[in-house]
């Protein structure tokens, strides 16, 4: 198993991660080389409005580095004061889960793949002491992501839905 190490994702990292988004499969499940610089402006915006249903609280990102300290994935997310389900076409809430929820999304470096750096940078997200107030943890995931699908299933994730919503994503979770 491949070990990480998280620190706060810098601007410094920029030039390391970019490159990971002109990948044909980061690119589609992701978007482009905007995805890290949001991810960098995400981290010191202050929310007052609830995001479909919840409060966003604060927002984490990281950068896992390799065992010879080269960046290898980024992974971080929304921290809410719970967790909804929404329904985008009528723009309502559909269900809400009281528990403080992260939920959260990752990349790995394409040429890094498949070496268990996913699953590791996973698993070091639900030990930092940043989550330690966390009680459930959420990734959406698109249905045909079948190696991200087994990742979270592997680190101990479950299915929080079973049917793809309006933007084509199942949830699995994990609580504390």
């Amino acid at each position: 198993m491949s070990a990480v190490r998280l620190v706060p994702f810098q601007p410094e990292h920029l030039p390391a991660v970019t490159p990971w988004f002109d990948d044909d499969e980061t690119r589609r499940r992701l978007g482009g080389r905007e995805w890290p610089v949001r991810e960098l402006a995400l981290r010191s915006t202050r929310w007052t409005d609830e995001f479909r249903g919840r409060q966003v609280l604060r927002t984490h990102s990281f950068v896992a580095l390799g065992d010879d300290g080269r960046p290898v994935a980024q992974i971080g997310g929304d921290v809410y004061d719970r967790w909804t389900a929404w329904d985008p076409v009528a723009e309502r809430v559909l269900s809400t889960d009281p528990r403080r929820t992260m939920g959260s999304a990752y990349v790995v470096d394409p040429a890094c793949r498949r070496r268990g750096y996913g699953s590791a940078a996973l698993r070091a997200l639900l030990a930092a002491p940043e989550t330690a107030d966390v009680e459930q943890f959420v990734l959406g995931i698109e249905p045909d992501n079948t190696a991200s699908l087994r990742m979270a299933a592997a680190v101990g994730f479950t299915p929080l839905t079973t049917e793809p919503d309006a933007e084509d994503m199942v949830y699995l979770h994990l609580l504390r």
